[in-house]
């Protein structure tokens, strides 16, 4: 089968090019000159061109003879050095000073960290930070499961708002701006607003009318960014949540603008919150930050704001490819896109053309069984799958060979037969939450027992449960486990790569609950 992604019709309409005005999107002004620069990443790369008798950690020495040397390459076990280096990030306006200044001017804050345990860490700092504006957090239900850490951190109350939720996909997208006031006006003590945008699907909210929501009760509005990070760097791109109001902001960038795994971002705006949040969120930075920092995460995240500010081509071209898989998957007919329903959502205003969610049901198989499929015999790895659809990303900057995803997509068997996994079983829709009767910590923390998983049904969780990825959370703790989220947990862990986050064993048959 010779499929090519060259088809130039017209696509049908999507949020990703029709939602907003180009001109509610401006195109990024010219990078300053020390953009240009990645002071950070040069400072190590000097610092290991010299020739050093390493006496110190960590214990690999840099030695050339090495297993990692030998596996990975003696460039990067030369680079492995740990923190507090003198002229590095150890003394005043180091090369890491001015390695976070430009980081905050690229993304627009008054201040960025570099965070070495993924946007996680960011998302436990933001929940950790909250207590000292008022006890209880307005949330989005479908956030990160990092963020009901954080609730479990802070022992915060929390009142969630539910997103909306595609029946036919099973995926929840996000919230409006009236049902986050309305959270906001029946809680009098809310300390703050927290949402996700966009979603793993590539669902972007209105961050602009949330924030206009939050601040109009008061507090301010953090966002969980981490899918998009590379946002504002390119005329085709959404804008970033900073500059839509957003007053602190996770930014996970290893997922889409090029940094290494678990490297991230935390920004803070300048605004009418930043004088209080900016010294609590240093300390509860320090509080969660690894000691032993990795030089190479750090360096990373150096690089990947230089080549998102200075090479916009390279953004565009990734858009373009991810168009042309979209236009040829809508061309041959056999599968669907997902973002082209989004417009069915109020609280959708448009989508990352970076990413691609598709309808692989349409094509008669599983999401999980497509992605299992592409995985084992042709070697095309893709972010995640649901029952419904898989979804693929392409990382800004990055130009894969789209016709071989289109044509190993379109060699997958059809259809459904009772050998294909998920046949017959129906669709596998998301479970409503259950009755929240105790905060996080409260469920954390107290006496718990282990139940076989169906006589824990109508009893308290004590612990989080997320179809993994994306690692939403399905069940709270403190919220009453129900038949529907059982059920729900146990088939996404008997599906082809399926896993659920917090379970004590694989196929989800005992659950912790309060005693």
């Amino acid at each position: 089968m010779n499929i090519r992604t060259t088809d130039h019709r017209t696509p049908s309409p999507s949020l990703s090019t029709t939602s907003v005005p180009a001109a509610a999107v401006p195109p990024p002004s010219r990078p300053g000159v020390g953009q240009l620069r990645a002071p950070y990443a040069e400072a190590v790369l000097g610092h290991a061109g010299r020739d050093w008798l390493r006496l110190n950690v960590p214990g690999h020495a840099a030695a050339p003879g090495s297993d990692l040397a030998g596996v990975f390459g003696p460039r990067i076990t030369a680079l492995d050095f740990p923190p507090l280096l003198d002229g590095i990030d150890l003394g005043s306006d180091t090369p890491l000073d001015r390695a976070l200044a430009l980081a905050a001017e690229a993304w627009g804050a008054r201040r960025t960290w570099f965070l070495t345990n993924g946007a996680s860490q960011g998302n436990q700092i933001a929940s950790m930070v909250a207590p000292a504006l008022a006890r209880t957090l307005v949330v989005q239900r479908s956030v990160h499961s990092s963020v009901i850490d954080g609730l479990v951190l802070s022992g915060m109350d929390a009142v969630f708002v539910q997103p909306s939720v595609d029946p036919e996909q099973g995926i929840a997208h996000g919230v409006t701006a009236a049902d986050v006031a309305a959270a906001l006006e029946r809680t009098p003590d809310a300390a703050a607003v927290y949402i996700v945008s966009p979603s793993y699907f590539g669902a972007v909210a209105d961050v602009r009318a949330v924030a206009d929501a939050a601040h109009a009760a008061g507090v301010p509005l953090i966002v969980d960014e981490a899918w998009g990070s590379h946002f504002g760097f390119h005329p085709d791109l959404p804008a970033n949540a900073l500059s839509l109001g957003a007053d602190l902001v996770t930014s996970s960038t290893h997922k889409l603008a090029g940094s290494l795994t678990q490297s991230a971002m935390l920004h803070l705006a300048e605004g009418p919150f930043a004088d209080l949040l900016e010294p609590l969120v240093d300390r509860a930075f320090r509080l969660v930050q690894s000691t032993s920092a990795s030089a190479l995460l750090t360096a990373s995240l150096d690089l990947a704001r230089r080549n998102l500010v200075t090479d916009a081509d390279a953004t565009g071209s990734s858009v373009g490819a991810a168009d042309r898989v979209r236009g040829a998957v809508r061309a041959l007919g056999r599968f669907t896109v997902v973002s082209d329903g989004f417009h069915a959502f109020p609280d959708i205003v448009r989508a990352d053309p970076l990413r691609i969610a598709i309808d692989t049901r349409a094509g008669g198989i599983t999401g999980h069984e497509a992605r299992r499929r592409l995985f084992r015999d042709h070697q095309v790895m893709v972010e995640v799958a649901t029952d419904a659809a898989i979804v693929a990303v392409i990382g800004a900057g990055a130009v894969p060979d789209t016709d071989r995803f289109v044509e190993a997509l379109h060699t997958l068997p059809s259809p459904l037969t009772t050998n294909s996994a998920g046949a017959g079983r129906g669709m596998l829709r998301l479970p409503a939450p259950g009755a929240t009767k105790l905060t996080a910590r409260e469920a954390f923390l107290s006496p718990a027992v282990v139940v076989a998983a169906e006589e824990a049904v109508g009893r308290i969780s004590a612990d989080t449960l997320a179809a993994y990825p994306p690692g939403i959370p399905n069940v709270l703790p403190g919220e009453v486990i129900t038949a529907e989220a059982v059920r729900f947990l146990q088939r996404t862990a008997t599906a082809p790569n399926g896993h659920v986050r917090g379970a004590l064993d694989p196929g989800v048959t005992r659950l912790r609950v309060v005693a």
